[in-house]
């Protein structure tokens, strides 16, 4: 095994909650936050509560403001008219 390539391991990582509850766990961070724990999340507590992670709703509504057009399908996009048969080539080049 190679020495010194893992990272440092705390055994008491301080983890705090957007609720406002703390905890300890064991990971590589000393502490870090978290938008949902079991005191607040709705599977453990039974509420149904609303929860928008990462802005997507303002994301949505900036996509809807900017009218993004929609992306042609292959069907429409029209290729130049080519002659199909030797016949028609011939024929064009006359």
């Amino acid at each position: 095994m190679k020495t010194d390539i893992h990272p440092t391991y705390f055994e008491e990582a301080k983890v705090t909650c957007a609720c406002g509850n703390v905890f300890t766990v064991g990971a590589t961070l000393a502490s870090f936050h978290v938008d949902l724990c079991n005191k607040c999340h709705p599977f453990y507590t039974g509420e149904q509560r609303f929860v928008d992670t990462e802005g997507r709703v303002e994301k949505f509504r900036r996509l809807q403001a900017q009218k993004v057009t929609p992306k042609k399908k292959k069907d429409e996009i029209k290729a130049p008219e080519q002659p199909r048969t030797l016949k028609e080539m011939l024929e064009s080049l006359g």
